[in-house]
């Protein structure tokens, strides 16, 4: 079925003769690349509505993403799409294709006043937005580095483009409500306990340079353990680590399992997207690598260990939250010792208040 926009007969008449972002202009933002991507597009969204608070704005995404803005309240409509490498039992490359010409003439029927691409001009992008057809085309490019070297700060820079005040505000990201009343109530049964503090440890790094071993993990956890009524959160990306287009975890998560055995965790392997952004969600605080995962935590305001392999923090830090970033000089995550983020966590702890809202 074609996208269904409620709402979108509401407008302004004189907007789209004005030609400029007053009034209530019909805005898409495209952004189809990664979940760390998607969470630092954010910050835009939530520009675009307390500065532009009639507007009627849509987002376009794929359809693994839409998890992260399901329940946006800046969004007006979402829609999205099936990658064909992602098909599901039943679908099929034409049948995907033939839907998705079909978004696309549903989208030109809403005769966009702006069409942003805050991920820049990728090709097959571009051709999507030559087909919607919108008044005006915003792609994000070398002159947005003027805003500082944040990928935040970057996507933020078309607000001045269009007209608006450039602003940054904290990325975000809502949970289901009931994924998340269901999986509270299963850890604190696992647990035998509600616990007073979850801090929350993903394993999973796509790439090779943050990715940490189990034991260390492991060790880690052990470290942590200290203070009565903490417990732990252990997620991962499942599956096999062979699996060629969706390798997993599954191995690693076993191997911290079995050397924790007394310990208070409880696994979490997040076959959904919506179940990693609600065990996020519960936690006080997490460990993990930089990716979508640490993006999503940033996204829901939780403070952050975080260790950085071969990427750039100056793009990448988790924004708008309290954290602590380890780097090697080796920019790989192995040479990051136990020890070390032991010592990151307390720098983290001394600096949140003592009784943190979940």
């Amino acid at each position: 079925m074609p996208p269904v926009f409620p709402g979108a007969d509401v407008e302004d008449p004189g907007s789209r003769a004005r030609g400029d972002a007053t009034g209530r202009p019909r805005i898409l933002v495209i952004r189809r690349d990664n979940i760390g991507d998607l969470v630092c597009t954010t910050p835009l969204l939530r520009a675009l509505r307390a500065q532009l608070p009639g507007s009627f704005v849509v987002a376009l995404l794929n359809r693994y993403n839409e998890p992260v803005l399901a329940r946006h309240p800046d969004l007006d409509a979402l829609v999205s799409y099936q990658k064909a490498k992602h098909r599901e039992p039943g679908e099929t490359v034409a049948g995907l294709y033939w839907q998705r010409l079909r978004t696309v003439i549903a989208l030109r029927r809403q005769r966009f006043d702006w069409l942003l691409l805050p991920g820049g001009a990728q090709a097959s992008v571009l051709r999507t937005a030559r087909l919607v057809a919108p008044r005006r085309l915003l792609i994000r490019g070398d002159e947005d580095a003027v805003a500082g070297t944040h990928e935040v700060e970057q996507v933020c820079h078309l607000l001045p483009r269009m007209g608006l005040d450039f602003a940054t505000p904290a990325p975000m990201v809502a949970c289901d409500p009931q994924v998340r009343e269901t999986l509270e109530a299963d850890i604190a049964g696992r647990l035998g306990f509600v616990p007073r503090t979850l801090i929350g440890v993903h394993l999973s790094a796509r790439k090779p340079s943050q990715r940490w071993s189990a034991d260390r993990f492991a060790a880690l956890i052990r470290q942590l353990h200290a203070p009565a009524g903490t417990a732990f959160v252990l997620l991962w990306a499942p599956g096999a680590e062979s699996d060629r287009l969706h390798p997993g975890d599954d191995g690693k998560a076993a191997q911290v399992i079995e050397r924790l055995r007394d310990a208070p965790i409880v696994p979490v392997a997040t076959h959904r997207l919506e179940h990693l952004i609600a065990a996020l969600a519960l936690c006080d605080r997490i460990v993990c690598a930089d990716g979508g995962a640490m993006h999503l935590a940033a996204a829901l305001g939780k403070p952050i260990v975080c260790l950085f392999g071969d990427s750039d923090p100056s793009r990448w830090r988790p924004w708008g939250v309290p954290h602590e970033l380890l780097q090697p000089a080796s920019r790989d995550v192995a040479d990051i010792m136990v020890e070390d983020v032991v010592q990151a966590h307390r720098r983290l702890c001394a600096r949140l208040p003592a009784n943190p809202v979940k």
